[in-house]
């Protein structure tokens, strides 16, 4: 199995923006094949320390800036469209407070067994969803890419769009199934259809299937993520893609079980994953029960000392297969030091 872990590289001070690492090709130049040398680089919704969250300019800021893999949350509309955005609720990353024609929306719901009151996203259409735009949710981050053009809340597809045509590179995906449990309560699809089957019918429809490290992989390479152990079990039986089962703290209760992720990391619970999943993604202060255990390791960190010594200690010390940052171009600017002169 893989174990692939997020960090949310420099903790305080405002984040001064980056130069453009990356670069792109031009048209119809053949693109350079993803590298699988060391842990991947996977910026956690898009390059989010610099510009707002799951936007069009923080992804393809990731990848000029040197992500091997763009990760995003997936959601769904009120009308049934797949979009990029994290929370269930709009309030933190968007203008929605300053619409009134939005105001009477905002309500209390159940998510993950507490009430939650806000403005829902599965209460909007994607139209609506449109004419808003986002925000940085932390204020020591830079706000000044708050509300612009490229700010808008995208789509699974759009998304997609992103990763296929804006590198002279394979840049791979890692979309998360988000809070499905959620989902599915909220949403109908006239088909009948859930949310994994809608979700799994969008990657296949643009092009993407096959085993980890197969050809069809490597052509369009895709891990498929979520926090809820049924949700994953079910789409692997849609798919053939490869799967990771992301891990919350201990001592939180699952959304769709009623098992604790403690009880989730056990011996016996990870040994029947193993048939579904092809590694786990933990949170970094929660890695330690479970981290020594054969598995691929792909680890969520939040960085609140040095960035580039914790890089270190969890490659070099612990052995994860790939890291989630915030700032995919300190990660690569770690990793170009450390390799420089090493061959393959």
């Amino acid at each position: 199995m893989v174990v692939l872990v997020w960090c949310a590289a420099s903790g305080g001070g405002v984040a001064a923006a980056r130069p453009l690492v990356g670069g792109g090709g031009a048209v119809g130049t053949p693109k350079a094949p993803l590298q699988t040398s060391r842990p991947f680089n996977i910026a956690h919704r898009g390059s989010n320390g610099e510009l707002p969250e799951e936007t069009a300019a923080a992804y393809m800021r990731a990848i000029d800036e040197g992500a091997d893999f763009i990760e995003a949350d997936v959601t769904a509309t009120k009308d049934g469209h797949l979009v990029c955005f994290h929370d269930t609720t709009l309030d933190a990353t968007t203008d929605v407070a300053d619409h009134p024609e939005f105001a009477s929306r905002r309500r209390t719901l159940e998510v993950q067994w507490t009430n939650v009151t806000g403005f829902f996203i599965t209460d909007f259409t994607l139209a609506e969803l449109k004419t808003l735009r986002s925000k940085q949710r932390y204020a020591f981050r830079d706000r000044s890419y708050n509300g612009g053009e490229s700010s808008r809340i995208i789509t699974f597809d759009e998304f997609i769009d992103i990763a296929a045509g804006a590198a002279s590179r394979v840049v791979g995906i890692y979309p998360e199934i988000k809070n499905p449990v959620f989902v599915n309560r909220q949403v109908r699809w006239r088909d009948g259809k859930k949310f994994e089957d809608k979700f799994v019918a969008a990657l296949k429809r643009r092009g993407y299937g096959g085993r980890y490290m197969s050809p069809a992989w490597a052509a369009r390479p895709v891990f498929i993520q979520s926090f809820a152990p049924t949700s994953l079990v079910y789409a692997a039986g849609l798919t053939d893609s490869p799967m990771v089962l992301l891990v919350d703290d201990t001592t939180v209760r699952t959304e769709d079980t009623s098992q604790s992720y403690d009880e989730v990391t056990s011996d016996e619970h990870l040994d029947y994953m193993r048939e579904y999943v092809v590694g786990v993604g933990p949170w970094k202060d929660t890695v330690h029960p479970y981290t020594y255990r054969n598995e691929n390791q792909f680890l969520h960190f939040n960085f609140r000392q040095d960035p580039y010594a914790e890089y270190d200690y969890w490659i070099n010390d612990v052995g994860v297969d790939g890291l989630f940052t915030d700032f995919p171009a300190s990660l690569r600017r770690y990793q170009e030091w450390t390799t420089a002169g090493r061959k393959g």
